[in-house]
């Protein structure tokens, strides 16, 4: 093992037993070429990165590039292995102002990474090794199977997702308490794909329910998945990360936090996210160590994060008038959400065809089809009413985001028309 990566599992102490093999090796190279560069970042002449720069010391960009971006030509430079400092530090400071109860919550500097994916491959990379088991409810997003078991050897432990339509925070407890000291838990509110996040009541029970396993010995990495955190639209739900409450709940718990511009901002092009690390009593020596894991797998796998992407996300984080656009995009999405209740309320006879999984924030919402399979009815709805959806578990998975409030309507009555269709073909179910 390199030795800047034992110095680092020595800073960090007993939390370095939660990471995988792969995890314990990784290190950041400070004395490689971007150490030596740094040292000489104050030296007039300095020959050590590999950039290049006119003969008067600005970018050397070419004009059909710099002609497209409205930016410094700095953006055209590399942002380094940990983000762009000014960035992280906005960052932070914006989590705190989204999650109040993070205010005097120690934590890492979020480092940037290539959005939320490139961020659960990180997670995925430093702390699920082979036969490791990561807890998760049994609804999930299709790519944490590609992330955590194919690309790392790791085993998703499914449980139960809903009970009397609330989370069921203690089926998650069972999973934790199973054998296997070591448990990774997977958390993503809102839900992907139900739409659904945890009420105040929820986040409680899963709270408790962590401790609880911790207090009995198991070592918990806590990933909170929070891609479209801020997406809300009813009273009574946990409208914060649950990253305040892990931060420091238990020595046998990290907390790790990610979340990005994507969903949040609605750029899923830009592919700037960020991931940040917690744990009970940690130093500012040991989350400094977090991060350098962290920037070594960046390093490691794409060098650094786009530095356009990077910089533009600093200027519209800055924006004067960023809250006032922000809200008015989120209201759009409301707007649909209120929409699909006054739909649901006004046609209690789609009951008949499907029944509606708890939704309450997000991008999605989940219907099972009552009767007839999933999968007959997407394709059902693609050949005859034009319409697209996807299956995940059984359920049909509808993207509300993408569609009008206008065509809403008509959505729901596809699928209403698609399940009775199934139902009254020859064979079907009655």
């Amino acid at each position: 093992m390199h030795i800047l990566a034992e110095q680092l599992n020595k800073t960090l102490g007993p939390v370095a037993d939660m990471f995988s093999p792969a995890g314990r090796r990784l290190y950041f190279p400070y004395g490689g070429i971007l150490g030596q560069g740094a040292e000489a970042r104050s030296c007039s002449v300095n020959a050590t990165i590999g950039m290049a720069f006119e003969e008067d010391g600005s970018p050397l960009v070419m004009k059909c590039f710099a002609d497209q971006v409205n930016l410094d030509r700095k953006a055209f430079l590399y942002a380094g292995s940990f983000g762009l400092p000014k960035l992280r530090e906005l960052w932070k400071t914006l989590q705190v102002k989204k999650n109040p109860s993070l205010k005097g919550v120690k934590y890492s500097t979020p480092v940037v990474t290539n959005a939320l994916t490139h961020g659960l491959r990180i997670a995925a990379e430093l702390f699920a090794g082979p036969g490791d088991q990561v807890v998760v409810p049994d609804l999930y997003w299709d790519n944490y199977s590609l992330l955590f078991e194919e690309a790392c050897g790791a085993k998703l432990v499914p449980f139960n997702t809903f009970k009397r339509g609330a989370f069921d925070a203690a089926a998650m407890k069972s999973a934790l308490l199973a054998p296997g000291d070591k448990k990774l838990l997977l958390l993503n509110f809102p839900n992907n794909p139900t739409g659904y996040t945890a009420t105040l009541s929820d986040a409680k029970k899963i709270v408790a329910a962590v401790k609880a396993a911790a207090a009995a010995g198991k070592r918990i990495v806590v990933i909170l998945d929070d891609a479209y955190f801020g997406l809300v639209y009813e009273p009574g739900v946990h409208g914060e990360s649950l990253f305040a409450e892990f931060a420091d709940l238990h020595c046998n718990v990290l907390a790790i936090k990610l979340d990005g511009t994507t969903k949040e901002d609605y750029v899923w092009g830009l592919r700037v996210g960020f991931i940040s690390f917690a744990f009970k009593g940690a130093s500012d020596e040991q989350l400094k160590a977090l991060e350098a894991k962290a920037a070594g797998d960046v390093r490691s796998g794409v060098s650094n994060i786009t530095s356009v992407g990077q910089h533009m996300a600093l200027a519209a984080l800055a924006a004067q008038d960023y809250s006032r656009q922000k809200r008015e995009k989120y209201n759009v999405l409301k707007k649909r959400y209120a929409t699909i209740r006054r739909i649901l309320a006004k046609h209690p006879e789609y009951a008949d065809s499907f029944d509606v999984m708890p939704f309450n924030s997000g991008y999605f919402m989940c219907v099972k089809p009552r009767g007839v399979a999933a999968e007959d009815v997407r394709k059902r709805l693609i050949s005859e009413y034009s319409t697209g959806t996807i299956v995940l578990s059984g359920l049909i998975r509808l993207a509300f985001s993408t569609v009008p409030s206008a065509k809403l309507p008509g959505l729901f009555a596809s699928i209403d028309s698609a399940v009775a269709d199934l139902k009254n073909k020859p064979g079907g179910s009655r």
